[in-house]
């Protein structure tokens, strides 16, 4: 039998959070809502991270952490919503020129490459869905945050700002 009730606060939350999408997005394709109400429901891992620019901006985000060779591989592949607090950090584990693509990635997204310390490297604004070109780093690149396309320009990020997460304090 499946349990309804949880101990656990957060199913609580999740739930409020399942119906909220629901309610607030009739305009959405079903698929669409079904998919995001269970990636709410399934409880992603999500992690709390910075962007602080160079004009005193602080902007919050929740985000996946791609840490393991699949994780990265998949990245946010297959997907067709992302909320506008989501991304996905992929964590590199050393610097070295980073290369990506956005093969079966069906949003356009923003990439900004990040150096060991957390400083922006450069930022791939709205990148192009289903491409297979390539998107480089303009130098060695610790990690890649991806977050929905255009949300760089609209915080005004840009290579000098920095990233707080605890992944860039190791």
């Amino acid at each position: 039998m499946r349990r309804l009730i949880s101990n656990n606060p957060l199913s609580g939350l999740r739930l409020f959070a399942s119906v909220l999408l629901l309610v607030l997005t009739p305009a959405l394709p079903a698929s669409v809502m079904a998919q995001a109400a269970r990636s709410v429901q399934q409880g992603d891992l999500l992690e709390q991270l910075t962007v602080v620019t160079e004009n005193g901006g602080q902007y919050a985000f929740q985000v996946e952490v791609a840490r393991t060779d699949e994780q990265r591989a998949r990245g946010l592949m297959f997907r067709k919503f992302m909320p506008q607090d989501r991304g996905m950090l992929f964590d590199f584990k050393t610097e070295q020129p980073v290369m990506m693509w956005m093969r079966n990635t069906y949003m356009p997204l923003d990439m900004v490459f990040i150096a060991r310390d957390g400083r922006v490297i450069n930022v791939a604004e709205n990148t192009e869905p289903l491409s297979e070109r390539t998107i480089a780093s303009a130098a060695p690149a610790f990690s890649v945050l991806e977050l929905n396309a255009g949300v760089a320009r609209k915080i005004g990020l840009k290579s000098g700002d920095r990233i707080e997460h605890p992944l860039f304090k190791r």
